[in-house]
């Protein structure tokens, strides 16, 4: 499980310095995608690998009988087209390529945050603005737990 905020920086070969409490559990790799609201996803290997299971299983891109609907072959996509394998090195520092760091607007300074299953990296301008959203919605809702 993934968990807390971070804020490592980019560097200037668009590195990311992975947040050491979480270098061990991705020493053997891990996969970057887009993700929600201009974030990048990052999933374990065997966690991607899962994700991966459950999208088959829930839907059949281009099997006719499973009726899988355009929006859904969009999505599996820009998904699976924007998804990078990526080593961590020596130092705990990966590469994110060129499109995911447009995509999500990464400059140099950024957040990380952990997202149970998956972490989040985020530019930290983009975050603090979603997470003032996010915690009046949260806050609103009157619940801290989701049901």
């Amino acid at each position: 499980m993934f968990l807390g905020t971070y804020t490592p920086s980019l560097d200037d070969k668009g590195r990311l310095i992975l947040p050491a409490r979480f270098r061990e559990e991705l020493a053997a790799g891990l996969v970057v995608t887009k993700g929600q609201e201009r974030c990048l996803a990052v999933w374990t290997a065997e966690g991607f690998a899962e994700l991966t299971a459950q999208m088959r299983s829930a839907s059949r891109p281009g099997s006719p009988e499973a009726g899988i609907g355009r929006s859904s072959r969009d999505y599996h996509r820009v998904f699976f087209a924007s998804a990078y394998d990526c080593q961590p090195d020596t130092q705990g520092r990966i590469v994110i390529p060129a499109p995911l760091r447009e995509y999500a607007g990464l400059t140099r300074e950024c957040v990380v945050i952990g997202a149970d299953t998956r972490l989040e990296v985020w530019d930290a301008t983009a975050w603090a603005d979603y997470l003032g959203e996010a915690e009046s919605a949260f806050s609103a809702s009157g619940s801290e737990a989701a049901p």
